[in-house]
């Protein structure tokens, strides 16, 4: 918990106090929750679409339900989280709400039978997944001094890490550990993904109440008395009505059009891996197709472990990076990271042997925690206390705009030029981080 906050007095307005490393751990605690549900559905939803008999070239279409979600969830809850404050804070209240909703979601998917019955427990588990994580990412802005910002997305990212390490590995674990079944009939799911769905949904609505109890918020009151000089200008106030929201949306901070076009080409990239990744291991590597068969779902559980590796790989660089933007900027070390991102995954296509394919993904874990940190961190310094929520809303469309495009053209791709090979669409992703990279130099940040 942090320090308690006096009235403001006339005179020099108080500055935020800096949070103990307990403090920032425990507002970030959640998170680990959330990302062990989003994991769970990166790793394994393609699988069961495919188990439902999805056609690969059409999967794509299934999971921009996702990213939808996102597009119409997160400014709204974003806008709304603003002006939010009663008996249980302004942030907590979606974060609890989000939990439950997807804690339902993930019981349901592996238990539906039928391919619209698991796109609609996608969907639910999607508006969850938003309502939860949105409010997180304004959540650090709101209770962080600038000088602690980057520390605080930094944590943020370690429990990303672990949550979808653990979650991702689980159908693997469970096998292997537990003699838990990897196969089932036709149309099934194998026991170790509905087992690995069943504990992650428990994790998530546990982590997220840790955060919540653990964790109180500052009142409007106290916000405002923490910046008073941007709130007293027209520009900084809090829209209202639909005229103040096409207002801010249409005067956002320029730095974030410049990070929109950087998150364009990174998040098309993640989409593409999400997408593909299942098909990539069992096509390119396993040499499986039959999805009843061991050796798919070998291959299947076997992406789950490269999941794993990524995010471990992102837990130890989210302390490496914030060293890196202290000797460079935060720029120079997000673009580096995605250049690093952006050739791992070229060299996807030159592995041959399930061992080998984990070293890709040491690199692109690199990628994955500055994705999860540097833009948030290099933005949150730039948006009005009282419209963090919203700004932030607005900044994650970055993120789902270039999945929708992803999730509409791929499959295309997919069948009219590389014949249904899915490590293609790994290749198009890397040259889509790369270009990312090349952007972020682009963007101009203080010093």
């Amino acid at each position: 918990m942090h320090a308690k906050v006096q009235a403001a007095a006339p005179g020099p307005a108080p500055v935020k106090p800096r949070l103990s490393f307990w403090a920032i751990w425990n507002m970030s605690f959640g998170f680990l929750g959330i990302q062990a549900g989003f994991a769970l559905q990166q790793s394994n939803v393609p699988r069961i679409f495919e188990t439902l008999g999805a056609e690969l070239d059409k999967i794509g279409y299934l999971m921009m339900a996702a990213p939808l979600a996102g597009l119409l969830v997160q400014p709204i809850i974003g806008y709304m989280s603003d002006r939010t404050w009663g008996r249980f804070g302004r942030r907590r209240p979606y974060f609890l709400m989000g939990a439950i909703l997807a804690t339902l979601g993930m019981f349901g998917m592996p238990n539906a039978h039928v391919l619209w019955a698991a796109a609609a427990m996608l969907l639910l588990l999607d508006v969850a997944i938003n309502i939860s994580m949105e409010p997180f990412r304004a959540f650090v802005g709101d209770l962080l001094p600038k000088e602690q910002l980057t520390t605080g997305y930094a944590v943020q990212t370690f429990f990303i890490g672990v949550g979808a390490v653990a979650a991702s590995a689980l159908p693997y674990v469970l096998q292997h550990w537990f003699n838990v079944s990897n196969t089932a009939a036709a149309g099934q799911t194998p026991d170790s993904v509905v087992y690995a769905f069943y504990i992650g949904g428990a994790v998530y609505l546990g982590a997220v109440l840790w955060t919540v109890i653990r964790t109180k918020e500052y009142s409007p009151a106290q916000l405002h008395a923490f910046d008073p000089e941007p709130e007293q200008t027209q520009q900084a106030k809090p829209s209202s009505g639909l005229r103040g929201f096409v207002h801010d949306y249409v005067n956002m901070p320029k730095i974030m059009v410049q990070l929109s076009l950087v998150q364009f080409f990174t998040w098309f990239t993640w989409f593409s891996m999400w997408t593909y990744g299942t098909a990539t291991v069992t096509q390119h590597i396993y040499h499986a197709t039959d999805t009843s068969s061991a050796l798919y779902n070998d291959g299947a559980s076997w992406w789950g472990v490269c999941g794993a590796v990524y995010n471990a790989a992102s837990i130890g660089f989210a302390f490496v990076l914030p060293r890196i933007a202290r000797r460079t900027s935060r720029k120079t070390a997000h673009a580096i990271a995605l250049l690093v991102g952006g050739l791992s995954f070229l060299s996807i296509y030159f592995v041959d042997a399930p061992g080998l394919l984990l070293l890709p993904f040491v690199g692109i874990g690199l990628a994955w925690a500055s994705t999860l940190s540097m833009p948030y961190a290099i933005l949150a310094g730039k948006i009005p206390p009282m419209k963090m929520g919203m700004y932030m809303g607005m900044f994650n469309t970055s993120i789902v705009i270039p999945q929708v495009v992803s999730g509409a053209t791929l499959g295309l791709l997919l069948t009219r030029f590389f014949h249904g090979s899915a490590v293609m669409m790994m290749m198009l992703g890397g040259i889509s981080m790369l270009l990312a990279a090349l952007l972020s130099l682009r963007i101009k940040e203080d010093k």
